[in-house]
């Protein structure tokens, strides 16, 4: 009768180190999340961030709802875009999504990239 009150004492006191060695797996998730998820992302926002700070008058740029125009006027929050001649917009400088070139396509792609996407 005693025998098996001894038994599960024992092996509670042996479960304590092995939660621990539960954790890991769960810390090292973590840091792949980090380095393959997280860290990119905010390199991303950063290069954004920065090209947005860089407009200027006579680049030609696409929103983020698809509309390409050439920047007219820039602000501290808005854009005005020429989309057609004699036809200007105004947009939020943050819906700015990109430069293009006049063929229509993203400025500063790498050429192996368009060689993968086509």
């Amino acid at each position: 009768m005693f025998t098996g009150v001894a038994y599960a004492a024992d092996a509670a006191a042996g479960g304590a180190p092995n939660a621990l060695g539960s954790f890991v797996p769960l810390i090292l998730i973590g840091i792949v999340f980090y380095f393959l998820l997280i860290r990119p992302q905010q390199k991303t926002a950063k290069l954004h961030q920065q090209f947005l700070v860089s407009l200027k008058r006579g680049i030609r740029v696409v929103t983020t709802g698809g509309v390409i125009g050439t920047i007219v006027d820039i602000n501290d929050l808005v854009v005005t875009l020429e989309v057609a001649e004699g036809v200007k917009i105004d947009v939020t400088r943050s819906s700015i999504a990109g430069q293009i070139d006049k063929k229509g396509e993203p400025v500063g792609t790498k050429k192996d990239d368009k060689k993968k996407i086509g």
